[in-house]
């Protein structure tokens, strides 16, 4: 059986930082099996953070700034893999490649923006560097997301157990996995916001420093203002039917069209923006999964899970007898998942083997995702 080391490195829309993991694949196609090797997190300085959310925000830069950005997550990236590298005790010369996301600065497909540099990312670390994994989707005619259910299949199929991936990163988006399937028949899209807006109301109106709402502190002492969420609600994304994906300033417009002018507690903001992650997640089960949720096994991820507040009023609005278990269990931890899923297109890519799932994305066939940078 084939084996080889990838490291996956992905940075999600919270803009938070750089997840890199190694990994261990074992296999070709969709027979491959991953094993965490080691994985590190690295967070982006302030300044680039504040940098990354002012594109992201009003969608303009300076060419330079623009120039001097992508600079600058790469050496994030690099030095978060050669981290990596020297905690594990590996040799880069035993590395098959680095399998790297990039910064998501703009999606709206057909158009989508991932952005760092390539070849300063083979040059910092001496490895082959696979990357810009969305845009052989795009030209098929797809969203170019979601990309992950390629990995939650080979992760996590069962013969006999219909799993719900949920992941409740910067948005919240979810693989229906059912008993026994073929990767045709998977079912994933994004339901809408997960952490952004919640982040981005305590960006505005939290102390210096504040980046989120820790466990959903602030959110279970707020008061849900329902007439926001019933306006948030009504959003054309939400009426639409898979394949679709989104993004966080689009999310984030939303949330601020519903609210209006407003004078509202900033816990009372957090409360909203908690209920509209939760009601948008079970609002997408009940039309495109169905009202089987509380029998089936559901595995969680990404930051969003520690939110007390979404968690909560998610499990009351699933019916109170959904079983939701952290990854962690199978062995995949919650942070290192998305990590994980990047390594195993990564060797996809390295094979000429597709990892789109045109059924999810809605892409006119398979496509061979992402482009080979060699080591310099």
């Amino acid at each position: 059986m084939r084996v080889r080391h990838i490291v996956g490195a992905m940075s999600g829309t919270s803009g938070d930082g750089v997840d890199v993991a190694l990994v261990r694949i074992d296999g070709h196609g969709l027979e491959m099996a991953a094993t965490l090797v080691r994985h590190v997190h690295r967070p982006y300085n302030d300044a680039l953070r504040r940098a990354i959310f002012e594109i992201r925000g009003d969608g303009r830069a300076e060419l330079r700034a623009l120039a001097d950005l992508g600079r600058e997550i790469t050496l994030s990236y690099a030095r978060a893999v050669n981290d990596l590298l020297t905690a594990a005790q590996f040799a880069v010369s035993d590395v098959a490649a680095i399998a790297a996301h990039g910064q998501t600065l703009f999606h709206d497909p057909p158009n989508t923006i991932q952005w760092f540099d390539p070849s300063l990312l083979a040059y910092e670390t001496g490895c082959v560097v696979v990357s810009d994994f969305r845009r052989a989707d795009c030209a098929a005619g797809g969203q170019g997301a979601p990309l992950v259910p390629f990995a939650d299949y080979l992760l996590f199929r069962h013969a006999t157990k219909s799993r719900v991936l949920l992941n409740i990163g910067g948005i919240a988006n979810l693989t229906f996995v059912p008993a026994g399937a073929s990767i045709d028949q998977l079912i994933a899209f994004d339901t809408g916001p997960g952490n952004c807006i919640s982040d981005w109301i305590c960006r505005h109106y939290g102390p210096f420093g504040m980046s989120w709402d820790v466990d959903g502190a602030g959110a279970s002492r707020g008061r849900v203002i329902e007439d926001a969420v019933k306006r948030f609600l009504s959003h054309p994304y939400f009426a639409g039917s898979p394949p679709k994906s989104t993004d966080g300033p689009t999310m984030i417009n939303a949330f601020l069209e519903s609210t209006g002018p407003t004078q509202a507690e900033m816990n009372d903001l957090l409360a909203t923006a908690a209920y509209m992650t939760a009601a948008t997640i079970a609002e997408a089960v009940s039309k495109f999964i169905g009202n089987s949720a509380p029998a089936l096994e559901w595995l969680v991820s990404g930051g969003g899970i520690h939110n007390k507040a979404i968690m909560g009023w998610l499990r009351s609005m699933l019916g109170g007898g959904a079983s939701m278990r952290p990854t962690n269990e199978l062995e995949i931890p919650t942070e290192a998942k998305e990590a994980i899923a990047f390594a195993l297109l990564g060797a996809a890519t390295l094979d000429g083997f597709p990892s789109n799932v045109p059924n999810v994305t809605g892409a006119k066939r398979p496509a061979v995702l992402g482009s080979i940078t060699p080591r310099t």
